[in-house]
């Protein structure tokens, strides 16, 4: 699967977009032989489980030039890079408690010339800047992550939505959601994406 799916559903890229999403391929294949960050078997669909992915939280939102966000617990970069490739204008801080995985985020975005990213290798309560939005994949349960993260919401607002926490997540999130009421906003990313990958994905936002 090449990277047009990005096209397909963000039509107006810019050239230099287009170029930094089509050298994604390359660049994880490569830093994926040295260090493990996706799994071999997914490799081949990265653009759909993982680009594509990260993206549903540009459906959701369209970040405003000088927002901030963590992406906590980033991994290879995800959603953190491809949202960065995204929204030029907008401040990422990558933080991830797997020093190697750091470095990839490091290296792969170095390649892409962004300079709208930094990285940290920590664990999320080392994290002292606050932020307007913190955006993550799957890394724990909502109620864990929310008491991380509470102090890390800056209290300046300036988005089409209040500042709070947009993480990606699969499967039954009833449970997971119920402390937070009316409050959680839980959007399945069938209503973005066609491809079957996507039926039981979800985007929850909560503000905080």
């Amino acid at each position: 699967m090449n990277n047009e799916i990005i096209s397909k559903y963000f039509p107006s890229l810019t050239e230099r977009q287009k170029k930094q999403f089509a050298a994604l391929d390359a660049l994880y294949r490569d830093w994926n032989s040295k260090i493990n960050v996706i799994s071999r078997k997914d490799i081949d669909n990265l653009y759909e489980h993982h680009v594509l992915h990260s993206l549903a939280i540009a459906e959701l939102i369209r970040f405003k030039p000088g927002t901030s966000i963590m992406d906590l617990g980033t991994g290879g970069g995800f959603p953190g890079i491809p949202l960065a490739i995204m929204f030029p204008e907008v401040r990422f801080h990558l933080v991830d408690s797997i020093g190697k995985k750091i470095r990839v985020c490091q290296e792969v975005t170095s390649a892409l010339g962004l300079e709208n990213v930094t990285t940290q290798w920590c664990r999320a309560e080392e994290v002292k800047q606050k932020f307007h939005f913190v955006v993550s994949r799957a890394v724990m349960p909502l109620p864990d992550l929310v008491k991380i993260i509470r102090k890390s919401i800056s209290g300046e607002q300036f988005n089409g939505l209040p500042n709070g926490l947009i993480c990606l997540k699969g499967g039954e999130l009833e449970q997971e959601a119920k402390p937070f009421g009316k409050a959680a906003q839980i959007t399945s990313l069938n209503e973005f994406f066609e491809e079957e990958f996507f039926e039981t994905k979800k985007v929850v936002y909560l503000p905080l």
